[in-house]
This record gives structure tokens, C-alpha cells and sequence, in this order.
């Protein structure tokens, strides 16, 4: 008589049943980068005003000390409304090169890992696959993001550089100082911003939406309509908006300081951050400019998933969800 195999604790891909994994292929993949890029780049680009002045803040605190409100009426009154525009480029094109990688590669390592851990096991580490799902992608994503944002720090920060087109800009920092110290010098500081950023804003958005799901309608989402799906979308996108920027605003400030030229004097850019986190001190460092960041953070959050997850519907896909198996 022989013996019986044993079942396995995390079952193989081919025996999952709640998943069809023929629709989440490489058009999939697609479309989900391209609503990435669409949803990222509109709304970083709506809130660039509101980036500059979070900017102006973080940078020269001593003049740019009223606040949110106060420091739009005093862009405007110093340099022209012209000036909430600065960098509105770079800030377009960055960030949809970063949400196609970012909204795209999420999706692709989320639904993959999903394959190879089954059912059971992607549903009771959901979290943990989406925080490494979205980690990785971010790092892509900031190797493209890493020279658009330095260049558009530059503009924000010095009028000069404003003046000048994205091109003429990134010309002008690669003559000067070079590939790496003009466009990666904050490079460890913006993975130590958007991983940490992405991370909450992915894994927090997917926890908060399941929540109000299942507290609202339990674990079927068939009959749920679009506007609620929506709304649900929008709630929990703030929830995750407000929660990334905070956790990420320490390394935001060190990566504008660091982008300004001449901040923290001379030297590698471990010595350059540490001088800047020294002269700063942690309360400044976590707290100078974070109500601004909440409020343009939270506000563009909910606007990418509202947007992502209008997009993915509208291309004839439905975005990828952990279900737990029955």
C-alpha cells in the first residue's frame, strides 16, 4: 500500500482557484503602467503650486514662515504667480516615467508572487508581498525619477535655473557639476523618501480599502457599483496619503536641502546629509513643511487611486486583489 503524499502548507500556483491568472498577463502589465503614468503625472503636476511653496518652506524656513496659505502670498507677491508654475516640467514628465514603473512594476511583482506563493499564502502575507511588490518597484522607479526631480529642485530653488526649459535646465547642472553630483546626489535620499512613501501609501491604501469592503459589504465585490468603488478609492487614498507623508518627510526635506546648491558644503553626499541633519536637528528635520506635504500628499494620493482605478476599468481590465480562499 503506498504511503499518501502530504498536502503542502502554501499550495502550488496550479492549484489556486481564487485567481485567473490568464487575464493578468503582459497587456495587463501594460495598461496598469500606462494608468501609472496617466494618474501620477496629472496629479503631481495639479499639485505643483503647492510643491513650491512646500519647497520654498523646507528651504528657507526663515523667510517662508506663515504657513501653507501665507507662503502662496508670498511667492506671488515677491516673484509672480508664474512662480507656483516653476518646475511644472520636470514634474510632469518625472513622474510619469515613476508611475509607470511604479503602478506597472507594483502590479507585476504583486501578481506574480501571488503565483508562486497560492492562495493561502499570498492571502496570509498580502501586507508583506505588497510592502516587497512595492518596494522594488520603487527602486526602479527612482533610478528614472532621480535626475527629473534634482532638476526640478534646481528650478524651484534657484531663479537662474528657472528661467530655462527642462532640457536647458539639465543641461545646464550636467555641465557644471556632472552626471552623478548634478542629477544622483540625492539619490540615497529619495529611496529613503519613495520606498518607505511607497510602501505605506500601497500596503496602507490596500489595508484601508479592505477594510471599509469588508466592514460595508463583506468579501464580495461583484455587486459593488463604480461611484462606491470610487468613493472607497478616494477615502482610502488620503488614509494612505496622509500616513506616507509622514513616515517619508524626513528624507523629503534632506532631498530638497541636498538639491540646493551649495548645501552642506563640501564633500560625499553622506557627509553633505549629515551636515544638512545636524544643522537641522530632528524636530525641523521631521516637522518643517509636513502640514504642506500632508495636504499635497493626501490630496494626490487620492487622486492616483481614484484616477489608477477609474483608468484600469475603463481598458477593459480589473485591477489585481488578494482573495482570501474559500
Amino acid at each position: 500500500m503506498s504511503a499518501q503524499k502530504p498536502t503542502p502548507i502554501v499550495p502550488a500556483a496550479a492549484e489556486s482557484s481564487c485567481y485567473d491568472f490568464s487575464v493578468y498577463n503582459s497587456g495587463y502589465f501594460l495598461k496598469g503602467a500606462l494608468a501609472g503614468g496617466i494618474c501620477c503625472s496629472l496629479t503631481h503636476g495639479a499639485a505643483c503650486p503647492i510643491d513650491v511653496v512646500k519647497t520654498r518652506i523646507q528651504l528657507d524656513p526663515v523667510t517662508y514662515n506663515k504657513g501653507l496659505i501665507g507662503g502662496f502670498k508670498q511667492v506671488i507677491e515677491m516673484e509672480g504667480t508664474g512662480a507656483l508654475a516653476t518646475g511644472l516640467g520636470p514634474t510632469a514628465v518625472g513622474y510619469f516615467v515613476q508611475g509607470w514603473f511604479k503602478f506597472g512594476g507594483y502590479e507585476f511583482v504583486k501578481v506574480n508572487m501571488a503565483k508562486v506563493w497560492g492562495d493561502q499564502g499570498a492571502w496570509d502575507n498580502r501586507f508583506a508581498l505588497g510592502s516587497l511588490a512595492s518596494g522594488c518597484a520603487e527602486f526602479v522607479a527612482d533610478i528614472f525619477l532621480c535626475p527629473l526631480e534634482a532638476t526640478r529642485i534646481r528650478q524651484v530653488s534657484d531663479p537662474v535655473m528657472a528661467k530655462l526649459s527642462l532640457p536647458g535646465a539639465a543641461s545646464a547642472m550636467m555641465a557644471a557639476d556632472g552626471l552623478v553630483p548634478a542629477f544622483y546626489s540625492g539619490f540615497i535620499p529619495i529611496l529613503f523618501k519613495q520606498i518607505p512613501y511607497t510602501i505605506a501609501k500601497f500596503v496602507v491604501q490596500d489595508a484601508a480599502q479592505e477594510k471599509i469592503f469588508n466592514s460595508a459589504y463583506g468579501s464580495d465585490r461583484s455587486k459593488i457599483s463604480r461611484g462606491t468603488k470610487l468613493a472607497v478609492s478616494l477615502t482610502s487614498g488620503v488614509i494612505a496619503g496622509v500616513a506616507a507623508a509622514i513616515i517619508s518627510h524626513p528624507a523629503d526635506t534632506l532631498l530638497s536641502k541636498i538639491n540646493k546648491a551649495g548645501a552642506g558644503g563640501e564633500g560625499s553626499m553622506f557627509v553633505r546629509l549629515g551636515r544638512i541633519a545636524g544643522e537641522l536637528g530632528p524636530a525641523k528635520l521631521c516637522l518643517t513643511g509636513l502640514p504642506a506635504r500632508c495636504v499635497m500628499i493626501g490630496s494626490i494620493t487620492a487622486g492616483q487611486f481614484g484616477i489608477f482605478d477609474s483608468l484600469l476599468p475603463a481598458m477593459g481590465v480589473e485591477k489585481f486583489h488578494f482573495h482570501e480562499p474559500h
